[in-house]
């Protein structure tokens, strides 16, 4: 089976999208009667990804596919109609659910063309429950169309190695509104904590204090590793890798009620209000009052999710359709 999958993610983020992509790709790779072809196109500017949005995913991936069983297109973004069957990964769907977050391309992508894609695939992966009850709900697709296969977190990831030193509680998300950083500014003053920010610049002006840029994953693992806590009180995510990555280095994690974070931790974590700073305050001292009860049931809830799980599910969804 020759299945081609694109890799454009890895170009464009080291985000949660980038990770999902390596760490899928690279539990896929040596499968048995498998035959992976990596495509991408373009660069990191805003003109690669505008010609990205507008050019190659509807018309010039397609195009590489002769000779291909399955197409699978690691995010939302794909050809509508192809030659052969293809699968779309969806991470999220905050561009419908908030529009008025997002930078004025991605809206008008979005509007324009999303729910036609998603509507047009064959197949469809929800990386959480929350994500798939979104698309249903968003993009009017088929239910029996869109299987749940979660995100995992990868080996640099663990309790052993090397910690950070300090006293502070950490946050790892890109510096755009809908990561509440804000809020979370105002929420460890009102602890009395210092706050560590890791994350690439993103768009909307958001500023903090205590912002280290992007750093290798080694780096982030020892931040985790030292954090009291990770504060994650995203408004809106279709999974949230770091709430994991958190987790599986032995570290509390403080997180929204009522998005997929919730799910995603599956009772380790505190849950807060994200609008709520009081809240996210309390829930910090909640964290670090409860450390004993909370590392272990973190630890084994991140074991849970392995690449190796995810890329069983993909081959299966795979082979249905090839």
């Amino acid at each position: 089976m020759r299945v081609a999958v694109d890799t454009s993610p890895l170009i464009q983020t080291r985000a949660g999208t980038a990770r999902h992509v390596r760490g899928l790709v690279g539990a896929l790779r040596d499968r048995p009667n498998v035959d992976l072809e990596l495509l991408s196109f373009g660069g990191t500017g805003r003109a690669s990804s505008v010609v990205r949005d507008a050019v190659w995913y509807p018309v010039g991936l397609s195009r590489r596919t002769r000779g291909i069983d399955v197409l699978h297109c690691t995010t939302f973004r794909g050809p509508i109609g192809g030659r052969v069957p293809t699968v779309l990964t969806v991470h999220d769907l905050a561009i419908l659910r908030s529009p008025e977050a997002f930078p004025r391309w991605h809206r008008l992508y979005g509007k324009a063309g999303l729910v036609r894609v998603l509507k047009a695939a064959d197949a469809i992966v929800a990386v959480s429950e929350f994500t798939k009850s979104e698309t249903l709900e968003l993009a009017g697709v088929d239910a029996e169309r869109i299987r749940v296969i979660p995100n995992a977190v990868d080996s640099a990831f663990g309790a052993e190695g090397p910690r950070a030193e300090g006293e502070y509680v950490l946050a790892v998300a890109t510096l755009e509104p809908r990561k509440n950083l804000t809020r979370v500014v105002e929420a460890t003053r009102a602890a009395g904590v210092e706050l560590r920010v890791v994350g690439a610049r993103g768009w909307g002006g958001v500023e903090v204090p205590g912002w280290v840029g992007e750093i290798p994953d080694a780096d982030l693992a020892a931040l985790y590793r030292g954090a009291r806590c990770l504060v994650y009180p995203s408004l809106y995510e279709g999974f949230g890798i770091p709430v994991l990555e958190a987790m599986a280095c032995g570290t509390p994690v403080v997180t929204s009620r009522g998005t997929s974070t919730e799910e995603v931790a599956g009772g380790a974590a505190i849950l807060v209000d994200p609008l709520d700073v009081t809240a996210i305050a309390d829930g910090i001292e909640q964290a670090l009052a409860r450390r004993d009860t909370l590392i272990p049931l973190g630890l084994a809830r991140a074991r849970e999710f392995t690449w190796e799980r995810a890329a069983d599910s993909v081959v299966e969804l795979w082979r249905a359709l090839a």
